[in-house]
């Protein structure tokens, strides 16, 4: 995802609501998130589908890591020896 450009990529909500067809043009060409401002506060963000489907998957990514760690933390591991057994009676379970 590009950066914010403070001169160019923050609008209030009225103008955005005037000029959106604009606002979606200038997202697909510069990659740029607009920032919509109400009452001179930030109120929401436009992003690119690719760029939302990336924060997604990465905030999905960082969740399981953040998961494995915690587990791990907790002692909730398995030893090679233990994970190769459980697979293998998986793998013979879905056989029959």
């Amino acid at each position: 995802m590009k950066t914010i450009s403070v001169k160019n990529d923050i609008v209030p909500i009225a103008e955005f609501k005037t000029t959106l067809s604009k606002w979606f043009k200038n997202l697909q060409g510069s990659g740029h998130p607009v920032i919509i401002t109400q009452n001179g506060k930030p109120a929401g963000v436009l992003l690119s589908p690719d760029d939302y489907d990336e924060l997604v998957y990465r905030k999905a990514f960082l969740d399981s890591v953040d998961r494995g760690m915690s587990d791990a933390d907790s002692g909730r591991t398995h030893t090679t020896k233990e994970l190769r057994s459980a697979l293998a009676s998986r793998r013979t379970k879905t056989k029959e």
